[in-house]
């Protein structure tokens, strides 16, 4: 049975197509690089982002590869966690005692603890996350440096700490250094104030002695002789009577002389 006119074409029959629903990759991060001091607890902290919602089907897997070239885990990585299914599952012997799952994954961390880290744990540490249907991601690496407790190095907070307290102190000792500088200037002045009014003091002694002994000089160029005072002089009556003798009347007459 043909369908359409002469010489046309059949329609062509549809089909229902499944289309598959794009997968974006899942992202992994951790930290770079890790210094732990020998004998201490080192964590190693890997989180993730993912378009999914985290479900039992999530998986985490740690693998480390030594740094050591004689170390057994030199040739390939190898695992040493192993997390699904909301449980943990320990792998090589090495770690098996000494790695602890510390993260949350429902809050998309997936971080351990090495405790206590050792020097045989120098080396790189993967981190991979799967999170169906997102399963495709690059794996995070964190290079862990286990040092001495004299090579390692002080963290950026204590430095910054140091750093204040040493300004502050330097502060301090410009302030008391300050302070010294001005309290001896200012005793120096009161110094030479007082010996400003000292000498001014000595100048008026002199001053005043000079006035006095000018004075006394004065006083001894006048006539050093002794004061007269008023003369008195006798007047005789010479009118013949016989009382006459007796009657005497006196007479004063200053004797006024000029110093």
């Amino acid at each position: 049975m043909e369908f359409g006119g002469k010489g046309g074409s059949r329609p062509a029959v549809g089909f229902p197509v499944k289309v598959a629903e794009p997968t974006s990759a899942i992202e992994i991060h951790a930290d770079p690089e890790v210094i732990v001091q020998n004998g201490t607890k080192g964590v190693l902290r890997c989180t993730f982002k993912s378009s999914e919602v985290v479900s039992t089907w999530t998986s985490v897997t740690w693998s480390f590869q030594s740094s050591q070239p004689d170390h057994q885990f030199s040739k390939a990585p190898y695992v040493i966690y192993h997390f699904s299914n909301g449980k943990g599952f320990p792998g090589q012997d090495e770690f098996k005692d000494r790695v602890e799952f510390i993260g949350d994954i429902n809050k998309k961390d997936v971080s351990i603890q090495l405790n206590p880290a050792q020097f045989s744990d120098n080396g790189t540490f993967f981190c991979d996350v799967k999170n169906p249907p997102d399963v495709k991601g690059t794996q995070a690496r964190t290079e862990l440096r286990v040092v001495l407790k004299e090579s390692f190095p002080q963290s950026q907070t204590a430095v910054i700490i140091g750093g204040v307290c040493g300004a502050l102190i330097v502060l301090i000792i410009i302030a008391v250094a300050a302070c010294f500088v001005i309290r001896v200037l200012h005793n120096r002045q009161d110094y030479e104030g007082c010996t400003t009014l000292e000498s001014v003091s000595s100048q008026a002694l002199r001053l005043q002695k000079k006035a006095e002994s000018s004075r006394e000089g004065s006083t001894c160029s006048s006539p050093s002789g002794p004061v007269q005072g008023p003369v008195i002089y006798a007047q005789l009556d010479h009118s013949g009577s016989k009382n006459s003798f007796h009657k005497i009347e006196p007479v004063v007459y200053a004797d006024i002389r000029k110093n």
